[in-house]
């Protein structure tokens, strides 16, 4: 508990035995709750996740966003304050979350994110650099806000997660998280982390160039969808005004 807020961690993980115990075993203080959402994996993940005190909800259909909302499906039965979102590779510092908890707890900002800053090259494929310079240019291009990452290390306000209205089950979900915090006029803080070579098993995007390209056609298509559906509502609310004013 931060600053007298429950806080809930959200892991969504796919074959992640060989990091995530590591990743659990180094939780900072004052989180209340954990929930690990097995992806679907094929290697004791579960296990892991429950040998370490998480809650663990099973979502067999394979996708990150899908994960994540079968995640905030069990929270909803009991809302935290702040909903923290955590990789399950061990390739974050999980005792940085302690500055995002806290300045989210404080009421300084709606929604903290970790800028990831790669300890090492490897940490960071030349994929994900072009790909976050691209969504992030594109992003700063139609919202007038430059944000420096797409990184998953990330903590929100309860209530802003819900008002936020989640729906992509894919590798949308964290750009569709932060384009739609700008569009709800969300107070968003970057803060930097460091950022290390994922600590066990494979990545399932980053490292395959089909995993790439989906993810990356993804993204483009999320931030495509945004920005059609923020031109129709602005286009209603002017027509709305119209008719009122006749």
């Amino acid at each position: 508990m931060y600053f007298g807020k429950q806080i809930a961690l959200l892991i969504p993980a796919l074959n992640e035995e060989g990091a995530l115990g590591g990743v659990l075993e180094n939780l900072p203080e004052g989180i209340d709750r954990v929930v690990v959402v097995d992806n679907g994996s094929t290697d004791n993940t579960a296990q892991v996740a429950s040998n370490c005190g998480a809650k663990v909800i099973n979502e067999p259909v394979v996708g990150y966003g899908r994960a994540c909302l079968a995640g905030l499906t069990v929270l909803r039965k009991d809302p935290p304050d702040i909903v923290v979102f955590l990789d399950a590779d061990g390739s974050d510092e999980p005792s940085c979350l302690t500055d995002l908890i806290a300045r989210v707890a404080r009421g300084e900002a709606d929604m903290t994110l970790g800028r990831r800053i790669p300890a090492e090259r490897a940490a960071l494929s030349f994929q994900q650099r072009f790909g976050h310079v691209l969504a992030t240019g594109l992003i700063r291009f139609f919202w007038k806000h430059q944000y420096q990452d797409l990184g998953p290390m990330r903590v929100i306000g309860w209530r802003a997660l819900e008002d936020l209205e989640m729906t992509d089950q894919s590798f949308g979900w964290t750009v569709e998280m932060q384009v739609k915090a700008l569009r709800h006029g969300l107070i968003v803080q970057e803060i930097d982390v460091p950022y290390y070579r994922r600590q066990a098993g494979s990545s399932k995007i980053s490292r395959t160039v089909t995993g790439t390209v989906r993810a990356g056609s993804t993204i483009l298509w999320v931030i495509g969808r945004e920005l059609l559906e923020e031109t129709t509502q602005s286009a209603l609310k002017k027509i709305r005004r119209a008719l009122c004013w006749n």
